[in-house]
Formats: C-alpha cells, structure tokens, sequence
C-alpha cells in the first residue's frame, strides 16, 4: 500500500481506534487480575486471623484453644467496669493466659479513674500503666466511664478533652503506646425508643443508661466531640477506635474522621451495622472498605465466661467467626434479622489480609496508619 493511500485509509478510521494501543489495555487487564484474587469459605482455617477485641472473664483455656484450630490471634481486653470481674482480677486472668499461650494472644490493660480527684491520680495511673507492660501488656484501653459516669469533685462530667488527663495521653505518645478508645455509646442511646435501629431491647431493660432519658447527661455529640477533640491535642496518638469508633450509623461520618486524623483506625465489632450499610448500598460500602482498608481492623468484642457445657462454647465461637468470614470473603446471600437479605462483601484478598491480621500487627506495634 503506497503512502497517499495508507494515509488516506488512516483519516477515515475514527478517532478512538487512531490512537488506540493495546499495550496499555493489556498491561491494566493484568493488573485488574492481579488485584480480584479472594479467598473462599474453606480457606477460613489456613489463613492467619486477629480478633482485636475480646475479653475473657475465665481462667478456663478453652476459648483459646479454639482460637488456636481456627488460626487466631487475639487481644484479651482489660476495662475499668462497674460490674462483672474487677479490673485487677480481669488483668490477673491475661497475665497468666499471655503466659501459657504468647503465640496465641495478647492484651490490653487499662487503669481505674477511682482516685481521680486526688492530687497525683496522673503519676499513679502512669505507674500503674508501667507496671502492666512489664508484666506484657501491648497497649492500654480507655472506657465510656469517662465521659458517662466520672464526675470531678464539683459534679461537672470528666470528658475524654479534659487537661489533666493530658499527662497520661502525653506518656502514651511519647512511648508509641497505642491505645483502644470506647467513647460514648451507639448513637441509638440518646434516641427514642421508636427512632432506634438496634438497641430496643437492651435500652428498654435497661432505662437508667437510655441516654434520651437522662437528658442532664452529656449528649452523643458531646462524646464525639471530645474523642475528636483529644485527637486533635494528640495527633501522634496511635488510636483504635472501638465499636466503629461510635459511628456505626454513618459510613460518611467515619470517612470524615479517617480524612481529618491519619492516625485513628477502628475495630469491625459492630456487625450488625455494617450489615445494614451493606444491605442499603452494597457498592458503597464494598468502596468504603477498599478506600480505608488500612484503618479498619477486625474484632468481635465476644465476652468468654466459664461454662459447663465446653463443646457448646466452642461451637459457638467456631460458628461466629465462620459467619463474619463469610461476609467478608464471598458474596453469598445473608439474612439480617428484621431487615432481609443482603450479600457479602467480597473483598480482594489484599484487604482480608488486612483486616484480619496485617493491620492489627501494625497498631500493636505503636506504628501510625500509612495514610
């Protein structure tokens, strides 16, 4: 073909196939396939996992052998709460288990806000602190008592904002202590009844900690505003928030936070929320999770307790975790009680491995988010 009629032939072809090289194309169709590897239901045993939120209220070892079949780290949560086992006998039970399983788990202590209007309640909650890590705590866990239940010696709520904490905040940072904050309480504890998504029953029990009812106490926005408020005095603070952070209603919301402070990620123990973001807008919330993969860090909140009936305890544990793995990793139908039927996640590979293990590893280290 001479040169006027190649040229010729050229000028008619459209303008998209004149300058359409295969190369590229080819090149992003590798990398596509590259990226969509998953895994499936049968991989749940083979792969590495971390639970980064679980509390065990029991000397017993079977939860963690368990763990162990199902190729589970975790991290054995130690609070400051008014009921159940006392803060110290909780603290005994992780220091003996780390012991005899240290592959297997790990554990997050806290300190007690008994003492707080005495004047060296800072020096002795940092003594307190340092005495925990030599006997193997990784990281230090703050309670909704602050913010909901300590009041100063003049009656006015102590909120997670408040100055004199700030030598405890201080001597976290400054030693790449990362702490697990629970701030607050879901956003349905200061609605009504009527207007709530999951909680109903528990804060129709239970009326003296239905925050709609007890409208003296500091409002939902209140609580968020100081946690969002002690980030921005500590921004070096490696921070997990608990529960979504309590902002399991708004995906949006949450994203807000991510963008606005690089060094918070939160734990996934809120399943039911997450399922409803999944069943209302499946797209969104698969991009929400692709988006902030490395802020987002699987975890339970299970409470293990003794038991009579071990077999039944380990079927339950198997059963719970299968369930949460099948949401992320395929894309099979699941019922949400009282709302239909949505379908999982399926997430790339890439990102189940970091929710499920790479990113706890890195926060247990004292390491910031990459982002």
């Amino acid at each position: 073909m001479n040169n006027f009629i190649r040229s010729t032939c050229l000028s008619l072809l459209p303008f998209s196939l004149l300058y359409f090289s295969p190369a590229p194309m080819q090149a992003d169709n590798a990398s596509r396939s590259k990226a969509e590897v998953y895994y499936t239901l049968k991989d749940f045993a083979s792969v590495k996992k971390f639970d980064i939120h679980i509390h065990i209220n029991t000397a017993e070892s079977i939860f963690i052998k368990q763990a162990k079949k199902d190729n589970f780290r975790f991290l054995d949560i130690v609070d400051d709460r008014p009921f159940g086992l006392p803060m110290a006998e909780q603290q005994k039970i992780a220091i003996v288990h780390q012991k005899e399983f240290p592959e297997q788990m790990a554990f997050a202590t806290t300190f007690s806000v008994k003492d707080w209007n005495s004047k060296d309640w800072a020096e002795k909650t940092i003594t307190g602190i340092k005495y925990s890590f030599s006997n193997g705590a990784r990281a230090v866990k703050i309670w909704k008592n602050i913010g909901m239940d300590l009041r100063d010696k003049n009656g006015k709520f102590v909120m997670l904002d408040d100055s004199r904490l700030d030598p405890v905040f201080d001597y976290l940072v400054e030693n790449q202590i990362p702490l697990i904050g629970h701030n607050g309480e879901p956003r349905d504890c200061w609605l009504p009844l009527d207007k709530m998504t999951f909680s109903k029953g528990y804060y129709g029990s239970h009326p003296e900690y239905h925050m709609y009812l007890h409208p003296e106490y500091p409002s939902y926005d209140d609580q968020i505003r100081a946690r969002d408020n002690r980030l921005k005095k500590h921004p070096n603070l490696v921070f997990v928030g608990a529960h979504l952070g309590s902002l399991e209603w708004s995906l949006d919301e949450l994203a807000k936070r991510f963008d606005k402070f690089p060094n918070l990620s939160v734990d996934l123990s809120r399943m039911s929320n997450l399922q409803l973001h999944t069943l209302n807008d499946w797209q969104k919330t698969r991009d929400f999770f692709i988006k902030y993969q490395d802020r987002l860090v699987y975890g339970t909140d299970r409470a293990i307790n003794a038991t009579t009936d071990r077999a039944q305890l380990e079927k339950n544990i198997h059963a719970g975790w299968l369930r949460d793995w099948k949401f992320y990793v395929t894309d099979e139908k699941i019922t949400l009680s009282g709302f239909g039927e949505l379908k999982g996640l399926k997430l790339p590979k890439q990102v189940v491995d970091k929710i499920y293990f790479k990113n706890a590893e890195r926060w247990l280290s004292g390491v910031a988010n990459k982002n």
